[in-house]
């Protein structure tokens, strides 16, 4: 029974370690000293966004609402954590706070969020929560962990997406990811921004994403002559009597000596053992990392002399992998002897072989190969990816806009650290081209913008920069997703999640989202935001006396 429980936890992809106490010890004491002040019925209303884009980009992708709706579904303190928390909180702290900690739930939260996937920027609304101050309180933590890292994956992959066209992408980071849990949410978030698989076996049954993956240096080294290959035989793929494939494959080898123009002496018999027993292993599947000695005088001719062999028994070689060295003059000659194999003996698909790199690549590395002019056909992408090392956090903050009805301002001596107050709704205006033009943020209580009227867009803080925007399209970015402990609509899916990043992404001027000195979008306030805004500010800021 426990094991068919963890497999239905599994196909949901539910994440046991989100929980209430996933949160940092002051959400706690500020619930208790809000109990103590009476707010318990006081309502509030909280913004979760980001002020700058990552990477010294201009887009950022919205990702980890799903997990957010799933946290709020299971909001509840156990038994255990009222226990552990007696063990941590000072003994002052009163019995009936605990019983009120004990009986919480989310169902007076209301959540407005954008769509999972969608491209968003600085300062737009990603989630709006609404509810009891106490409670909107006690999410904070936990909704920025969700939102920050997955944000930041979904959009370094989509970077990395971009850069690579059509080409395969493979996550290949759970060695170098931050634990376990980090591991598993880039893989999931690399998914969303684009990649084509991951190596890692447990996001695969998690989340449904295609795994991928080869071999590694020890499995050549662990072979030193042909004399180790256990089983030489292999069955056709047509069927019948297995048949002898090592002599084959070793008879191929010496065929090929003239197109590779290498001394045999120089050819590696262990790293031909280690890929005749791939192949007879995998005889659908054989991919084989050729760097383990030297490419050229080695490793592409063992691989060739493995696939020609597979090709007399009815089956076809994947291709190869390069993990060092100079990989844009690698993949041209080895697509090159694939090429003169394919003409050679009339084998057309052996052109096309795949041939992937894997040596610590990022963004830059990506862009430079195309520069070079290279053949690969994919990138198995680790570190970079994962430990998203350009910029390892997003910044997401989660700021108080409203109380009671009343606005909420954040002052700062930094105007980008000045919050915008109340209740918004947030727009985003298109134009003839069926580009985005600008995104615009409503007090709640304002109309929404009408298609082909005239709008006034104005910049949150510079009183100069405005603009007057005709839509030809308008689109409300905040939806209802949760109320009265339920769901509004149907969790995301992956896959749609997906599909969404990529039409998002094309709603995206090209000098937007180009890598060298891309052209910021623009994000505005309304005439009556701005002036409420102002009012506020001015209200509430300190006048300065000087003497």
């Amino acid at each position: 029974m426990e094991s068919m429980h963890n497999d239905v936890k599994a196909k949901i992809g539910q994440n046991s370690i989100v929980q209430p106490l996933l949160t940092d010890l002051y959400q706690i004491t500020m619930a208790y000293a809000y109990w103590k002040s009476g707010k318990t019925n006081t309502h509030a209303v909280f913004d979760l966004f980001f002020r700058k884009n990552p990477f010294n980009g201009e887009f950022t992708i919205f990702a980890g609402l799903e997990e957010c709706l799933k946290f709020l579904q299971k909001f509840n303190f156990s038994d255990s954590d009222i226990q552990y928390l007696k063990q941590i909180l000072p003994p002052s702290i009163e019995e009936e706070f605990y019983k009120y900690l004990n009986s919480l739930t989310a169902k007076d939260i209301c959540l407005y969020a954008i769509k999972e996937g969608t491209v968003v920027f600085p300062r737009v609304p990603l989630i709006r929560v609404e509810g009891p101050l106490i409670i909107a309180q006690l999410l904070e933590t936990s909704l920025l962990n969700l939102v920050n890292y997955a944000s930041l994956m979904a959009t370094n992959a989509t970077r990395f997406r971009m850069a690579a066209g059509e080409l395969k992408l493979y996550e290949f980071g759970l060695r170098r990811a931050q634990g376990p849990d980090g591991g598993l949410s880039a893989s999931k978030y690399s998914y969303v921004g684009g990649f084509d698989g991951t190596s890692n076996v447990l996001a695969g049954k998690l989340f449904n994403i295609p795994v991928k993956g080869t071999h590694a240096h020890a499995f050549v080294t662990s072979f030193n002559s042909l004399m180790e290959v256990n089983t030489t035989k292999l069955i056709p793929k047509h069927g019948g009597e297995a048949q002898e494939f090592l002599t084959v494959a070793v008879n191929w080898r010496e065929k090929l000596i003239s197109i590779f123009n290498v001394v045999l002496s120089e050819v590696s018999d262990g790293e031909l053992a280690a890929f005749v027993s791939f192949a007879l292993a995998f005889p659908n599947g054989f991919m084989a990392l050729v760097d383990t000695y030297d490419v050229k005088k080695s490793g592409l001719l063992n691989f060739c002399a493995v696939a020609l062999a597979l090709h007399d028994f009815g089956y076809r070689a994947i291709g190869i992998r390069l993990d060092s060295g100079d990989l844009a003059y690698l993949s041209v000659v080895a697509r090159d002897y694939f090429i003169k194999i394919s003409e050679h003996y009339s084998i057309p698909y052996f052109r096309e072989l795949m041939i992937m790199a894997s040596n610590d690549i990022n963004e830059e590395t990506i862009l430079s190969l195309n520069d070079q002019g290279h053949c690969l056909n994919s990138f198995g992408i680790g570190t970079h990816l994962v430990t998203c090392q350009k910029q390892p956090a997003l910044g997401c903050v989660y700021k108080m806009v409203e109380l009671n009805d009343e606005p909420r301002i954040k002052l700062s001596q930094e105007v980008a650290k000045v919050t915008i107050p109340g209740k918004k709704d947030v727009y985003r205006l298109y134009g003839d081209t069926g580009y985005a033009l600008i995104d615009l943020l409503q007090r709640s209580v304002e109309d929404m913008p009408i298609v082909n009227q005239k709008v006034l867009c104005r910049h949150p803080f510079v009183e100069s920069k405005r603009a007057f925007v005709i839509p030809s399209k308008v689109e409300k970015l905040l939806n209802l997703f949760w109320k009265d402990g339920k769901l509004c609509q149907p969790l995301p899916n992956l896959e749609d999640i997906r599909e969404n990043v990529k039409s998002s992404l094309k709603i995206l001027r090209p000098d937007i989202k180009r890598t060298l000195n891309p052209t910021p979008y623009k994000v505005s306030v309304s005439d009556n935001l701005y002036n409420f805004l102002h009012t506020l500010w001015l209200e509430h800021a300190p006048i300065g006396e000087l003497s």
